[in-house]
C-alpha cells in the first residue's frame, strides 16, 4: 500500500557554489535542481511504502508497552519514533475510511504510567493475557494520520476549555485523552459529581480545563438504574427538554458530544408535558414509537440548540459506537473473545446500529445544510465504522480484576462495548487532534 505524504523539508539539498563564470554557475544550479527534483520524487515514493512487519510475537520480549515505567518526555514536540507528518491542506482525505494496520511502536502511554484509568477499563491490570490489541493503529486510506502530539495540543488549548458530553463512551474517550496528555502534564481533578460520572480537570501550567458531563440521553431523563445496570422502573424521557449541559455550553471552546446506546432501553416518552408513547413497554397500554423516533427527536433538538446559539465554539458530533457481543448480550452470556481486527467487508453493522448511524448522518446533514444562525463550527466525528472493525479491543471478562483466578471456567459478565486503555479509542483522539488542530 502506498500513501502520499507531504513534508515541509526534504532530505536532499542543492549545494550552491560561487563561481567566477556566471553562466557556468547557472548551469550547475539548474543541473543540481533537476537532480534534486528527481531524488525528491524517489524519496517521496519509497519512504512511504509500508513493509510487512514481523509477527508481533517476535517483538513481545523487547516491547516496552507492557512493563515500562513512565516514558520520559522528549525536548521536542515528538515522541521518539513517532511520525508527526501532517496531512497536506491540498490533500483530500476521509479520516474515517481506512484500515487498522500493525503499529509495533505501541501506545504512547501504559496502564502503569497513566493513573486515571478506571478499573473496568484497565484490562492488563485485570489479567487480560494477550496484548496484540495494543499494536494496531487506524490508518485512513490515502493519507497519513499523525499520532497525537500532547505538547502541541496543550499549547493550542492554553487558556481554553473543552468538554466531552454524553454517556460512558464519552467518559472512556476523555480518559484516553487524559492518559495521552499526562506524558506532558498530569491533570488535577477539581470536581466530580456524587457518582463520579461528571468530572472537571485542570492543566494548570496551560490554564486548560477539560471536563466530562454525564448525560446519556442528552435530554432530561429520570433514570432508575444502579451502577451495575439493574433497573427498578422504566426511564422517563423528555424528548423536547435538553439536559442541563446546555447551561454550561457557554463556558466551552470545544465540545465532543455523542450518545445512542441508551435509547435502546425501555423508556416512556414525554413531549409537551404529555406522555406520547414509549419504547419496549409491554403492558403499559402506550403507543410503541420506537427508539429511532426518540433518537431522531433528540438529535433535532440538539442540533437546533447548537445552530441557534450565539456562543462561538467548535462542536464535534460523535456517531454511535457498535458493540461486539457474540452469542448473547451483556446480560445473557454474550462475549467478545476475538484477538485481531476485522478487515473491511468481514463484518457489517447489526440493524439497530445501522438505524442509529443513519439517523445521525441524516440529522447532521440537515443541520449543516440549513446553515448556522449562530456561531458554532459543527463537525462530524464518524467513529462508527472504524470502531466496528475492532472486536478485539474490549475488556470482555477482564472488566473485573482477575476474573478467572479462582475458577478458570467461571461464568462472568463481559464488557464488549467499552474500550481497554490503552486501546483502539486512543486513535479517536488522534482524529480529534487532526480535526481541531492540524487542520
Amino acid at each position: 500500500m502506498v500513501k502520499r505524504v507531504r513534508s515541509d523539508s526534504g532530505p536532499f539539498s542543492v549545494q550552491k557554489h560561487n563561481h567566477v563564470c556566471v553562466k557556468l554557475g547557472l548551469s550547475i544550479f539548474l543541473v543540481g535542481l533537476a537532480v534534486r527534483l528527481l531524488l525528491w520524487d524517489s524519496f517521496s515514493f519509497s519512504s512511504v511504502v509500508v513493509e510487512t512487519p514481523p509477527p508481533l510475537e517476535e517483538l513481545k520480549a523487547d516491547s516496552p508497552v507492557l512493563s515500562s515505567p513512565d516514558l520520559k518526555d522528549s525536548d521536542s514536540d515528538d515522541f521518539p519514533g513517532i511520525n508527526q507528518t501532517q496531512i497536506s491542506k491540498d490533500e483530500k482525505c476521509d479520516l474515517f475510511v481506512g484500515e487498522w494496520v500493525q503499529d509495533l511502536s505501541g501506545p504512547v502511554y501504559t496502564n502503569e504510567s497513566c493513573h486515571v484509568i478506571e478499573p473496568h477499563q484497565n484490562c492488563m491490570k485485570n489479567g487480560r493475557p494477550d496484548s496484540d490489541y495494543l499494536y494496531w493503529r487506524w490508518t485512513p486510506r490515502g493519507c497519513e494520520l499523525p499520532k497525537f502530539n500532547p505538547k502541541k495540543f496543550l499549547r493550542f488549548m492554553r487558556n481554553k476549555s473543552m468538554s466531552f458530553i454524553g454517556d460512558s463512551i464519552s467518559r472512556n474517550q476523555v480518559q484516553s485523552l487524559l492518559c495521552i496528555l499526562s506524558k506532558v502534564e498530569p491533570a488535577v481533578e477539581t470536581y466530580h459529581d456524587k457518582e463520579y460520572r461528571s468530572k472537571i480537570w485542570k492543566f494548570r501550567s496551560h490554564n486548560f480545563t477539560l471536563s466530562v458531563i454525564w448525560t446519556p440521553f442528552l435530554v432530561k431523563a429520570a433514570i432508575f438504574e444502579d451502577m451495575n445496570g439493574v433497573t427498578s422502573s422504566e426511564i422517563q424521557l423528555y424528548l423536547d427538554k435538553l439536559d442541563q449541559w446546555t447551561n454550561q455550553y457557554k463556558n466551552f471552546d470545544y465540545v465532543v458530544i455523542g450518545g445512542g446506546k441508551w435509547f435502546l432501553k425501555t423508556a416512556i416518552y414525554h413531549e409537551n408535558s404529555t406522555v406520547t408513547g414509549c419504547h419496549y413497554c409491554p403492558g403499559k397500554n402506550l403507543t410503541e414509537l420506537g427508539f429511532d423516533y426518540a433518537y431522531r427527536k433528540v438529535l433535532q433538538e440538539v442540533f437546533k440548540f447548537f445552530t441557534k446559539s450565539n456562543h462561538k465554539a467548535t462542536v464535534l458530533f460523535r456517531t454511535t459506537t457498535p458493540d461486539h457481543f457474540e452469542n448473547g448480550e451483556w446480560f445473557s452470556g454474550g462475549y467478545c473473545n476475538r484477538t485481531v481486527p476485522f478487515k473491511e467487508g468481514q463484518i457489517h453493522m447489526i440493524g439497530v446500529d445501522s438505524i442509529m448511524r443513519g439517523i445521525e448522518l441524516e440529522e447532521f446533514e440537515k443541520a449543516v445544510s440549513l446553515g448556522s444562525q449562530g456561531l458554532v463550527n459543527l463537525k462530524l466525528l464518524d467513529t462508527t465504522i472504524l470502531s466496528l472493525l475492532r472486536p478485539d479491543g474490549h475488556p470482555g471478562p477482564y472488566r473485573k480484576f482477575q476474573p478467572f483466578a479462582k475458577d478458570k471456567n467461571a461464568k462472568v459478565q463481559n464488557d464488549c462495548l467499552h474500550w481497554c486503555l490503552p486501546g483502539p479509542i486512543d486513535s479517536w483522539n488522534d482524529i480529534v487532534m487532526q480535526m481541531l488542530i492540524n487542520g
